[in-house]
């Protein structure tokens, strides 16, 4: 187990390694084997913005999900529960990666309140971890449901000539399901209606503001 001076390390690692939004990820861009060519010169100049807007919004869900998973594998004293944590963040690392380069692409910014989202997001992890293991993997399957809600309205905003901001949402929707359902054989309790409520208000205050800002 940890000791609390390696867990202030690990949290501090996790903050300098995506606070800012950066990450490389272990998996090849989706959009690399199925979007050959440039599809984005078919986008208009509005069409770009929406997407640009769009995938910033998705991009500080993964700087979320970091925070999140890094603050809910320090809290658990299990050794198999953390590794699932690491696993899940591990995946996320992905997503971070392929949603920041998408930003690139379009010549889109990263939300400017990238660090506030984090440590937002982290001491939320914290407050869910503490609460125990059943409590912190529900939290996790919640979150990653609502998640794989907020991808699916994406894919019906984002415009249906950008393919590579597509390809990305709908593999990111995948994986947010499968951690979703893994938190749940684990173990994962339904949180309170409340609960479920007051997450679904963050996310949205979250996703209005990193949409302009």
């Amino acid at each position: 187990m940890p000791s609390p001076i390696d867990r202030l390390l690990m949290a501090t690692d996790a903050l300098l390694r995506f606070g800012s939004g950066r990450a490389r990820s272990a998996r090849a861009s989706p959009v690399s084997a199925s979007t050959p060519g440039d599809p984005d010169a078919a986008l208009s100049e509005e069409e770009r913005r929406l997407s640009g807007a769009l995938m910033r919004v998705n991009h500080v869900g993964e700087v979320c999900a970091q925070a999140l998973y890094s603050a809910q594998a320090l809290t658990t004293d299990s050794p198999a529960l953390r590794r699932q944590f690491e696993v899940a963040a591990g995946e996320e690392v992905d997503h971070l990666a392929w949603t920041r380069d998408r930003l690139d692409e379009l010549d889109a910014r990263p939300s400017l309140l990238n660090p506030l989202w984090f440590a937002g997001s982290f001491g939320i992890g914290l407050l869910a971890g503490r609460a125990g293991d059943a409590v912190s993997l529900g939290f996790m399957a919640e979150t990653e449901r609502q998640v794989e809600e907020h991808l699916a309205r994406h894919l019906e905003r984002l415009p249906e000539n950008d393919r590579r901001s597509r390809v990305i949402v709908r593999q990111m929707k995948d994986d947010e399901a499968a951690h979703a359902a893994a938190a749940q054989r684990a173990g994962g309790i339904e949180l309170p209606l409340p609960v479920r409520w007051a997450m679904r208000a963050a996310a949205k205050v979250m996703t209005t503001t990193a949409f302009r800002l």
